[in-house]
């Protein structure tokens, strides 16, 4: 992955498309911060295909790219217990 200021890629759009084809993700910024990810055309998949559940492979590559070991590194003892009723009977602000 490599980082692109947006003033600089119009110069070098050829070169970030390139890349963008040989499977590298650039990442457009302005004033520093990012705003955009120039990524590889991902072809439609026919509906069928679609409906196949959770991409676990998918989700583990993500979490892999992020540095991301745990993805629920703590949840509450409380978590699954019935919210209060009085909680569930206030009306929203």
């Amino acid at each position: 992955m490599i980082t692109v200021a947006l003033e600089d890629a119009d110069l070098r759009l050829d070169d970030l498309a390139r890349r963008a084809e040989d499977g590298e993700r650039v990442v457009l910024t302005r004033g520093g911060r990012p705003i955009a990810d120039v990524v590889p055309h991902a072809e439609a998949t026919p509906e069928p295909a679609r409906r196949g559940g959770i991409d676990y492979e998918a989700m583990r590559r993500y979490l892999d790219e992020r540095g991301i070991d745990d993805p629920f590194p703590y949840v509450a003892p409380d978590f699954d217990d019935p919210l209060p009723e009085d909680f569930l009977l206030r009306p929203l602000p």
